[in-house]
């Protein structure tokens, strides 16, 4: 099971912000809503970085807008300790 991620998304309020729905942007952008609809709920496991540019060009944001970092690794990984995983600590299991 998947935890939560580090990176919050944030792009409903920006499109609330600026007065555009979902449908607009996608249109912009050139995205499917059901894929706009996966980055809106935090479920994406990745974008595009011509894809964060289209959108932040046309809701005239920046990407610290629509993506914040809380701080933390995702719920499911383990941070790296001198280069070995924390629990690991090197072996191959």
């Amino acid at each position: 099971m998947r935890g939560d991620m580090a990176i919050k998304i944030y792009l409903e309020d920006v499109l609330k912000t600026r007065g555009m729905t979902s449908k607009e942007l996608c249109a912009k952008v050139g995205i499917t809503e059901a894929n706009l609809s996966i980055l809106r709920s935090g479920k994406a496991k990745g974008i595009r970085f011509s894809t964060i540019n289209r959108i932040c060009y046309y809701l005239n944001c920046d990407v610290g807008d629509i993506l914040k970092f809380d701080g933390k690794l995702d719920s499911d990984e383990k941070p790296e300790i001198d280069g070995k995983t924390e629990g690991n600590h090197g072996t191959d299991e």
